[in-house]
């Protein structure tokens, strides 16, 4: 599933549902890092010219796509994010650090729409080529406080309390699966204390 010659360790997800802070703390956590080496910052989907436009399709609220659409369109914007940005990225010795990740497409379509996570994970495997985060920091918060916090509300956001309850379920397992990759993170508490948590896992001092 990884590529042995990339530092994937350096490659980093932030996870979460709605409300979680993961904007917040991906901007904090790249702002420390920076300080004593070079760090990509990208987002999901997005962070290329064709993952932007996959991204105003998927989120605007104007298109309807079906759950496997949907999947099938994050797939698509993750693979030229993969291609085009992040393994270069790594190859340079660059930190990354992706607001969403493959982990929101298995949480979401896999889990929330009931796609499956193992079939939404078999979609996404060929296009990323073994570029897969080495460390998903997964920020867990209570449903309620997600969608309290939420500023602007997309497509997807808007689900609603039951489709968000599943998805933070799904994060939830898949983290509980895979010990050696997250560290998962009370994303109620102040950000100084998340992101100095997440920069002690990392290795990085402030």
């Amino acid at each position: 599933m990884s590529r042995p010659d990339l530092p994937l360790h350096r490659y980093v997800a932030f996870e979460g549902i709605e409300g979680a802070g993961k904007s917040t703390v991906v901007r904090r956590v790249a702002a420390e890092l920076s300080d004593g080496a070079e760090v990509t910052v990208v987002r999901e989907p997005g962070g290329t010219p064709t993952g932007e436009r996959i991204r105003s399709i998927l989120l605007d609220g104007a298109a309807h796509p079906t759950p496997w659409a949907e999947a099938l369109l994050f797939a698509a914007a993750r693979a030229q994010l993969a291609a085009e940005v992040v393994a270069p990225a790594l190859e340079d010795g660059r930190w990354v650090l992706t607001d969403r990740s493959v982990y929101s497409s298995l949480a979401y379509q896999g889990g929330g729409r009931g796609l499956g996570v193992a079939e939404v994970r078999a979609v996404n495997e060929p296009g990323l080529r073994g570029v897969w985060p080495g460390v998903v920091v997964l920020l867990d918060v209570d449903v309620d406080v997600g969608i309290a916090r939420q500023e602007v509300v997309d497509r997807i956001g808007g689900e609603g309390a039951a489709f968000l309850a599943t998805v933070a379920t799904t994060f939830r397992s898949i983290a509980a699966q895979e010990p050696e990759r997250f560290v998962v993170i009370d994303a109620s508490g102040p950000v100084d204390d998340i992101v100095a948590a997440v920069l002690t896992h990392l290795g990085a001092s402030r």
